[in-house]
Order: C-alpha cells, then structure tokens, then sequence
C-alpha cells in the first residue's frame, strides 16, 4: 500500500447577505462567507489538502473563479469532483484532520453533522473526519470577525 499526505488551507472573508456555509452545513449566523462558490472555508481546505496529496495542483486550478460553471456552485460538488479526481491516480481518502479558525458562531455543535456531510463524500467513516474548531482569541482579521479560515490534512492511499 502507498499512502501520502496533503495539507490544504483557506480562508474568505465575511460579509453580509451571503448563508454561512461550513463543513457541507449551513450555519445560522448575520453573515456569510464571500466567495465565487459558496465559500465553503472547510470543504476548499479539504479539497487542497486531498490534491496536494495527489500532487494534483489545486482547488483553484481545477475549479477556476473566473469559470462561470462554478458561480455560488454548492462546494460539497466541488468535494465529489475531488475525491473523484485524485481516484483517477488510484487513491482513495485514507482520513481528515482538520480545524476551523472562527470567533463566532460558536461551531461546535455544528461538528457531528460536518463530520457525517463529509464522511458521506469522501466514502469514508465518520470516525475518519476529525473536524475541530477554535479561536484566534480576538486576535488578527478572525478575532476583528472579518474572515474565518480552515486548516486540513489528509491521508489518502493507494492499494
């Protein structure tokens, strides 16, 4: 068996008028994340992380902004595409460890149902996606909540 790893970061910004959109679950929340798609911070970490292990390029390079097909596209789409892609090289999801860097809302009830949207994509188990959330504690363009950022690394095999 060959495995690999990747590691994937995003972040967007914050603004009014726009559904929050996080880990495939929409969140009640006065604002949203701008983006082309639907900005989903956790999901686009993920889909970098899973390419990278692939050594595939990136979410952006696949899935352009400038590519009006992609316009408010739902990212768990973007996701599917993804695991399908690095299967085109033979790999499979091995896991996902992941943390999303927000000050508000609080995400943490919210984690249970990340973790089954995505495991139900990826074809994994729900014990197979670590999702987890935290503070900048006020500090820096989270803390001012004017963007929320992901981080995520995978482990994805070949048998």
């Amino acid at each position: 068996m060959k495995i690999r790893v990747g590691f994937g970061y995003d972040v967007h910004q914050l603004v009014t008028d726009r559904a929050l959109w996080i880990g495939g679950v929409q969140i009640a929340h006065e604002k949203g994340l701008l983006g082309h798609s639907d900005a989903d911070v956790l999901i686009h970490a993920i889909c970098d992380a899973l390419l990278g292990a692939a050594n595939m390029r990136d979410i952006g390079f696949h899935f352009p902004d400038k590519d009006p097909a992609y316009k408010n596209i739902d990212s768990k789409v973007l996701l599917k595409k993804t695991v399908e892609l690095i299967a085109t090289k033979g790999y499979h999801v091995g896991n996902v460890d992941a943390t999303v860097c927000a000050e508000r809302p609080k995400l943490n009830p919210h984690i249970p149902a990340m973790q089954q949207v995505l495991a139900e994509i990826m074809g994994v188990d729900m014990d197979d996606v670590s999702v987890k959330a935290t503070t900048t504690e006020k500090l820096g363009f989270t803390g001012r909540e004017e963007g929320i950022s992901a981080y995520a690394v995978v482990l994805i095999e070949k048998d």
